[in-house]
């Protein structure tokens, strides 16, 4: 059954069609939670406020098509009130000095701690909009409609996140190459 037809049966209360609509969307919309969040638990908290959210508004989606872009915003709008709800996450991580032995795995391992560290010292709006750019491949305009922010907001903030990654990139190297290492 296509979505849209999900989205009308699901919205006159039909719970099997919720339940389709869910299972194909639960690990996008997780991802989403993961990856603005940087917590599994707390993603998976905020996923379950989003599909609560979602069940009790679905009757007044005025329209079906929007389905997708409606369910990014409500999770993205329960990461915000999970990430304000505790902030666990700003503990800063401590790099630790690893002397390649000629394998790339450890080259990538770095780099993945490296950007994780920088995410996690942005916003959740911030990270928000990385993650519907980067991660779910939405253009500007289209952050800023699923937000419910306007276009240079997101433009902005998209523009700010980008600047304060390769800040943090920058800041860490420094670090690194001041002591006498080399990452």
């Amino acid at each position: 059954m296509p979505q849209h037809d999900l989205v009308k049966e699901a919205q006159r209360g039909d719970p099997e069609a919720f339940e389709a609509l869910v299972s194909g969307a639960s690990d996008r919309l997780y991802g989403v939670a993961w990856r603005i969040l940087r917590d599994p638990y707390r993603a998976e908290d905020a996923l379950q406020q989003a599909l609560i959210q979602i069940w009790e508004d679905l009757p007044g989606l005025r329209d079906p098509e929007r389905f997708d872009a409606w369910t990014y915003r409500l999770v993205v709008h329960t990461s915000y009130r999970e990430a304000r709800r505790e902030r666990r996450w700003t503990s800063r991580i401590r790099r630790i000095q690893v002397d390649p032995p000629g394998d790339d795995r450890v080259g990538a391992v770095i780099d993945r701690d490296e950007v994780e560290c920088g995410f996690r010292r942005l916003s959740a709006e911030h990270r928000a909009v990385l993650v519907l750019h980067y991660y779910v491949g939405l253009p500007v305009s289209e952050i800023a409609e699923t937000l419910g922010v306007p276009i240079g907001t997101a433009r902005s903030r998209l523009h700010y996140a980008v600047r304060s990654l390769r800040a943090a990139f920058e800041a860490d190297d420094r670090v690194v190459v001041a002591r006498g290492i080399t990452a």
